[in-house]
C-alpha cells in the first residue's frame, strides 16, 4: 500500500463541515427575512407548532436536518480511518466522492428538488459510504 500523508483524510471532513454551515447560514437568512417581512409569525420558532413554515424554508431545515442524520457515519468512519492508520489514495477518494454527492444532494434539495433524482444521488452517497466502511473493514481484518 502507498503511504500518503494521513491529514488527507481530514479535508473532506473540513468540506462538509462548510456545507453544514452555508445550510446554516442560508436557513439562518431565510428565516429571519421572512420574520421581517411578516411571512412568518417569530412566535413560530418557539415551539415550532403554531402555524407552518413556507416550502422552501422548511426544504431548507429538512436538509439542514439530513445534514445530522447518515453524515455522522460518514465522520466517524473518517475518524476511524485517520486514527486506525488506514488511510491510503481509495479512502480518500472515497471520501471526497461522497462529500461531492452530499453537495449535489444539497443544491437539488435546495434549487429543484426533484425527488427521484435527489433520491438518486442519495442512495449513491449511501452506497459510498458503505464502500468507505467495508474498505476500512476488510483493510483491518487484512492488517490484523
Amino acid at each position: 500500500m502507498t503511504v500518503i500523508d494521513p491529514n488527507l483524510i481530514l479535508y473532506p471532513v473540513f468540506a462538509m463541515f462548510f456545507l453544514t454551515a452555508a445550510v446554516l447560514a442560508h436557513m439562518a437568512r431565510t428565516r429571519v427575512g421572512a420574520v421581517t417581512r411578516k411571512e412568518m409569525a417569530l412566535d413560530f420558532y418557539r415551539t415550532y407548532d403554531k402555524g407552518e413554515e413556507p416550502e422552501q424554508i422548511r426544504r431548507i431545515t429538512r436538509n439542514f436536518i439530513n445534514l445530522f442524520e447518515v453524515p455522522v457515519l460518514f465522520y466517524v468512519g473518517v475518524i476511524l480511518v485517520y486514527i486506525s492508520h488506514q488511510v491510503n489514495y481509495w479512502m480518500v477518494g472515497c471520501a471526497w466522492t461522497y462529500v461531492a454527492l452530499r453537495y449535489l444532494h444539497t443544491y437539488i434539495h435546495l434549487t429543484s428538488n426533484d425527488v427521484l433524482t435527489r433520491f438518486r444521488v442519495y442512495f449513491a452517497s449511501g452506497l459510498v459510504l458503505l464502500v468507505i466502511w467495508s474498505s476500512l473493514l476488510v483493510q483491518l481484518v487484512r492488517t490484523g
